[in-house]
């Protein structure tokens, strides 16, 4: 039987729409607006990094460029977002709580068995006492619990066996965040922080796991059973597999074939019908984005380079000699097609672009510069600057 074909331009096409970044990025940005962009995305990553703008800010901004980061936290303090893991931590809609209850269980199994290599075993005697703390003095800092002295002095993750047991419990589902201070979580009990409709719900883990497998694919449009079971990172592949082939036999899903950059057919699944609505699909605005290193879009590095021939890896742990791009770069898009990538610093109230780097085959013309420089206008506003220095030979081929 011969399957559906996506050619290459369509497949980009759909995958943009289904990331929110097929439509111009206009419209509201607080309140429901906001709830439902992330919604559509299934989850927003953050990250501490913030050379430009936290992860969060800049992942929504592409979308909305109204959006200020007042208005996640807002959102947060509203309980229509909560904060947890997917592939990374990220904010999740509130509403998704009840199906991150697989998570804690499995999360659970997993750090009993390895966390005391890592972290030493005193963490594990801490528990009530964190919990009690909690329950007796409210939101919690990890410096409130700051009596016991780090277990080692060897990097990053050397916690105190409290901060430790603060993880454990947020991490199984006992506490969550409230909110952050700075970059720092407030840790409350579960129970005062997630909405009683969300709290009660308990589905079992079959339901669960059918509907991570559901939503991945509706947000991804065409994917790989691997893929499916990778976007939420709660599914194990064989998960993946099993939905994938149950799937297909109730005739829910169908299989197509993807065409890569390159010209090359992988063979995915999508909802019947895909291929004649991606078909259907207005191109997406010829206008300039900078995107966050984290972008839903490309943060499957492999999909980004078959998808848009885009080979992306952010080079922190590359040696300064041995780095072709700053350590931190951001990919820079226009229309459907990855442009380049940029390394740029919010220094006080300058934007500071040091290099650009344009992708193989892109010409930078009068008309495609103004663009550029339009867009890092328009990304220095958001950051709070007032002015964008360009150094000298910043625009590279």
């Amino acid at each position: 039987m011969n399957l559906p074909v996506l050619p290459n331009a369509t497949a980009r096409r759909l995958f943009l729409h289904r990331h929110g970044l097929g439509t111009a990025p206009s419209g509201p940005a607080r309140g429901a607006a906001l709830a439902q962009v992330i919604a559509d995305l299934g989850f927003v990553q953050v990250d501490s990094v913030n050379t430009l703008a936290r992860a969060h800010d800049l992942i929504l901004w592409s979308r909305r460029q109204s959006y200020r980061p007042d208005a996640l936290a807002r959102l947060a303090a509203r309980r229509e977002v909560f904060e947890h893991w997917t592939h990374d931590a990220a904010m999740i809609p509130i509403a998704f709580f009840p199906h991150w209850r697989l998570r804690f269980v499995r999360a659970e199994v997993r750090m009993r068995e390895r966390w005391p290599k890592w972290q030493g075993e005193d963490f594990l005697h801490r528990f009530d006492d964190v919990l009690r703390h909690v329950a007796d003095n409210g939101e919690c800092l990890s410096s409130d619990l700051a009596g016991d002295a780090p277990r080692g002095a060897t990097g990053w993750w050397d916690w105190h066996p409290s901060k430790a047991a603060l993880e454990f419990l947020w991490l199984t589902g006992q506490l969550s965040i409230t909110r952050r201070e700075g970059f720092r979580k407030v840790y409350d009990l579960t129970e005062r922080v997630i909405p009683a409709q969300h709290l009660v719900a308990r589905p079992d883990p079959a339901e669960s796991v059918d509907w991570f497998c559901g939503q991945a694919l509706d947000r991804l449009g065409f994917a790989t059973s691997g893929e499916i079971a990778a976007f939420w990172a709660h599914v194990t592949p064989d998960e993946g597999k099993f939905w994938v082939a149950q799937e297909l036999a109730a005739g829910r899903i169908e299989e197509v074939l993807v065409e890569g950059v390159d010209g090359r057919l992988r063979k995915s699944v999508a909802r019947p019908g895909l291929v004649a609505e991606a078909a259907a699909l207005l191109s997406a605005p010829e206008r300039v984005r900078v995107l966050s290193p984290f972008d839903p879009a490309l943060r499957d590095r492999n999909r980004a380079e078959r998808l848009f021939g885009f080979f992306y890896r952010i080079e922190i742990f590359v040696p300064a000699p041995k780095r072709q791009y700053g350590y931190y770069v951001f990919p820079v898009m226009e229309g459907e097609s990855v442009i380049g990538r940029i390394d740029m610093a919010r220094d006080g109230e300058i934007l500071a672009i040091r290099a650009f780097w344009t992708e193989p085959g892109v010409r930078m013309g009068k008309g495609r510069l103004a663009r550029v420089q339009a867009e890092l206008a328009r990304v220095a506003e958001m950051a709070g600057c007032t002015e964008v220095t360009y150094a000298e030979g910043w625009l590279r081929g």
